[in-house]
């Protein structure tokens, strides 16, 4: 008896989307340098929403808000998701935390909580990879 390849079972591939596709397309933002320097040692990618929800902030935020800019934001993202991953189960391959952020728009200037969802899973190339989502997301 031979062994099935996936192709023999289900046949060729039709389409794929790789992550970096996601990224060159900007549905997936790369944060891989800052993630390093916060100590995450993989790759690391927020979802659009992500970006926009906790990270995007411009000078019309500030105006209008309080003063914060999106590297800041993006630290406060990556660190409590390291703090996360040091808390989490080896089995797991996905993790909810929580951060506080400034919500945009409006006039408010008191931090809200936020839930995301970090997976880690495998790259275009099998290696470890981390996607932080919303909730919701997959």
């Amino acid at each position: 008896m031979t062994e099935a390849t996936m192709t023999d079972l289900f046949g060729p591939v039709i389409y794929s989307y790789t992550r970096e596709q996601a990224i060159e397309d900007g549905n997936l933002v790369d944060v891989s340098e800052t993630a390093q320097e916060v100590g995450i040692r993989f790759p690391v990618a927020l979802t659009r929403a992500v970006w926009e929800d906790c990270v995007a902030w411009g000078e019309e935020d500030n105006k209008r808000q309080t003063y914060q800019d999106e590297s800041g934001r993006l630290w406060d993202v990556l660190f409590m998701l390291r703090f996360a991953i040091q808390r989490m189960p080896e089995d797991r391959d996905t993790l909810f935390y929580e951060i506080r952020r400034v919500p945009r728009g409006g006039r408010g200037r008191m931090a809200r909580k936020v839930v995301l969802k970090a997976h880690i899973g495998p790259g275009d190339q099998g290696e470890p990879v981390i996607t932080i989502l919303q909730p919701q997301e997959d």
